[in-house]
């Protein structure tokens, strides 16, 4: 089973960001950080890559409820989503599926919110454009 969900999609690759950032918070989440990995890169270490964000989306009432539950569950939070230029000039996004990444915590009474979020998530991913 893969531990992510994807889509590739055709476009330019700021607006495919704005989509997903539209639908993250369409569907209750806040994102707490934005990576620029391609930034980082090359001022870090010099390197030109391919354009790349890290997303770190959270969504407070599942993350209230499931800390309530996995109080170390910190460690898996927030849902990072992707969004990367691809070698053929199209945008793919991805996210960690929470039902895998919650399945590493042996405690099956995260099961249901996982299913919740990876519905949310599935739902931004196979909407965009």
């Amino acid at each position: 089973m893969p531990y992510y969900l994807a889509r590739t999609v055709d476009g330019p690759f700021d607006r495919v960001v704005g989509e997903v950032l539209d639908r993250l918070r369409s569907e209750g989440f806040g994102v707490l950080s934005d990576i620029d990995v391609q930034a980082t890169l090359k001022s870090k270490i010099g390197v030109d890559t391919p354009k790349y964000r890290i997303l770190g989306a959270c969504n407070p009432q599942f993350a209230h409820r499931a800390l309530g539950i996995e109080n170390k569950l910190g460690v898996l939070l927030p849902c990072n989503v992707i969004v990367r230029e691809t070698e053929e000039g199209q945008v793919e996004v991805a996210t960690v599926d929470p039902v895998v990444a919650m399945e590493r915590t042996e405690n099956p009474a995260l099961a249901p919110i996982a299913e919740e979020v990876r519905g949310r998530l599935s739902k931004i991913i196979e909407g965009l454009q």
